[in-house]
């Protein structure tokens, strides 16, 4: 075959995809979050105040705002292949960047660069997912990647932390942003956007598939803009309150610990990496369980929504004792319970897009996911002001408590059981019919 050997005799050529698109996730969650763990060593090196470190925080999500559709209009309309390996070369180079960064404003331009380079990978991952996942494996797929996400901010804090000690916090960007680079050569050349086109495709595999061509071939449809923002509209201001307290989480939870409870820099990272863990259990089972539901009740109502509400009530609950509480253990238990939580609601979320719009499933997801990026634009910074202004670690959390019931609510709205008129496939495999 082209490219390079990922061994598709041991594994199929569906799931190499799926492995590289879980190791993507990761990479970006390491080289996004690795200045929450840094952030302690820089801010003394470059003499900043907790304000300029959350504006380093936010500055990511300006770009990743703004090229959350761009990116999504782009793989619908050239392909995941191009738009993946572009981006991950982009925001390995802002990674490298960081490291070499000497105040706060060259900080804040690696993160917009960074912002500038992540900001397409998720939509165009899920463009990905729709034409090389079967709608029955959905939710398993947004799970397991998200999963792999929350994998990456568990590892981030310990890791970072040891690549500080090894290589000081400069060589520790430079590393991780190496690692980035690499990937977009192994994704560059083993990546088809066609699955029938791969070399290592079995036809079992492509019968269970939607119909690539037909969809390429057929006739050519324009996104539907003004009815796909619609749709997508309650979509996305339920995953703004979600990605409220998961901004709050990636940004400040190390410095939370190291602060509120006086922790070493090592020890905080140990405590971090266990609440970003619950992340990974939480959307391995959301997704699984989704995908589950769907195939008992062939309802999505009941498959994505009614998980989101649950979801969010969970998280709600579990934070609730942290304004009482000021225990070390306690605080670690009740932060890894709703961070769970909130990330169980991952996998139905990401797999509402591709239920909504398959055919332009890239943009039906960088339009939801713009709910994200306001919130890693607002949360980290607001945090980062009311510690200034009153010392106090655990209020911000209210400010979560109240948007997670809030998005509770809204997703009634939400209506993932209706795919929008024509942006439907126009031919699935056998195994992809309604359910």
């Amino acid at each position: 075959m082209s490219g390079i050997n990922l061994r598709p005799r041991l594994f199929s050529a569906t799931t190499n995809v799926l492995i590289l698109l879980c190791i993507m996730y990761a990479l970006t969650y390491i080289d996004r979050n690795n200045v929450s763990t840094a952030a302690f060593v820089f801010k003394q090196d470059l003499h900043l105040t907790n304000t300029q470190v959350g504006l380093v925080f936010s500055a990511f999500a300006y770009p990743y705002l703004i090229f959350q559709i761009v990116g999504g209009w782009v793989s619908d309309r050239f392909g995941a292949r191009l738009a993946l390996t572009a981006s991950a070369v982009i925001w390995g180079a802002a990674t490298l960047l960081t490291g070499k960064a000497n105040g706060l404003a060259a900080l804040v331009c690696a993160r917009l660069l960074l912002g500038f380079g992540e900001g397409a990978t998720f939509p165009t991952a899920t463009r990905a997912m729709s034409d090389w996942l079967p709608e029955k494996k959905r939710g398993f797929g947004q799970g397991i990647t998200h999963a792999s996400a929350r994998l990456g901010n568990a590892l981030t804090p310990p890791l970072v932390a040891w690549l500080i000690a090894s290589v000081t916090w400069r060589g520790s960007f430079v590393i991780l942003g190496i690692i980035s680079m690499a990937w977009a050569i192994v994704w560059g050349l083993y990546f088809r956007n066609d699955p029938a086109s791969h070399p290592a495709i079995t036809s079992r595999e492509l019968e269970t598939l939607p119909d690539y061509a037909a969809k390429q071939h057929g006739p050519k449809k324009s996104v539907p803009w003004m009815s796909l923002i619609r749709r997508m509209l309650p979509v996305t201001a339920v995953y703004f309150c979600y990605a409220w307290t998961l901004w709050l989480y990636l940004a400040w939870i190390p410095s939370f610990f190291l602060h509120s409870y006086h922790l070493k820099l090592q020890d905080s990272a140990f405590f971090s990496a266990g609440v970003f863990f619950a992340g990974v259990v939480g959307n391995t089972l959301g997704g699984v369980l989704s995908d589950r539901i769907l195939s008992r009740t062939g309802s999505r109502n009941k498959a994505r929504r009614n998980l989101v509400v649950i979801g969010f009530l969970g998280s709600l609950a579990s934070m609730l004792p942290l304004l009482f509480v000021h225990n070390l253990s306690a605080a670690a238990i009740f932060l890894s319970l709703a961070f769970f939580f909130s990330e169980f609601t991952i996998g139905p979320m990401w797999a509402i897009p591709m239920d909504i719009a398959p055919r332009f499933a890239g943009s039906a997801s960088g339009l939801m996911n713009t709910g994200t990026a306001f919130g890693a634009i607002i949360s980290p910074l607001v945090f980062g002001l009311v510690i200034d202004k009153t010392g106090n670690w655990e209020l911000p959390f209210i400010g979560s408590i109240v948007l997670l019931f809030v998005g509770a609510i809204l997703a009634f709205w939400m209506k993932p059981d209706e795919a929008l008129a024509g942006a439907e496939l126009l031919d699935f495999g056998p195994e992809n019919a309604a359910v």
